[in-house]
């Protein structure tokens, strides 16, 4: 059930009541009697763990969204083996 808070307009007296929601809403200070409105407030709501993080949901399936490792380190290796200059074949000599 909701927590609703309320605030007298004479007094300024503000309190709340747990109500349904088909329940009416209060209308008299239950302190002077005069009318009160309803005062809109942020939801009582803690958040208690360490947190969301991307790895508490379910994995996707990583074939069809990420490499595999060894392709993807075969792409690394070829261009590592790109960047280094080719060494020059000597022919042997003859004696």
């Amino acid at each position: 059930m909701p927590l609703y808070e309320y605030e007298c307009k004479k007094c300024h007296h503000r309190f709340e009541k747990i109500q349904k929601f088909s329940d009416p809403h209060v209308k008299k200070c239950p302190d002077c009697g005069s009318p009160v409105e309803q005062v809109l407030s942020a939801p009582a709501v803690q958040f208690k763990g360490s947190g969301w993080y991307v790895t508490d949901y379910a994995k996707k399936s990583s074939a069809s969204s990420e490499p595999s490792k060894k392709e993807s380190k075969a792409k690394t290796e070829g261009a590592a083996k790109s960047e280094t200059p080719a060494k020059s074949e000597k022919s042997p000599e003859k004696k």
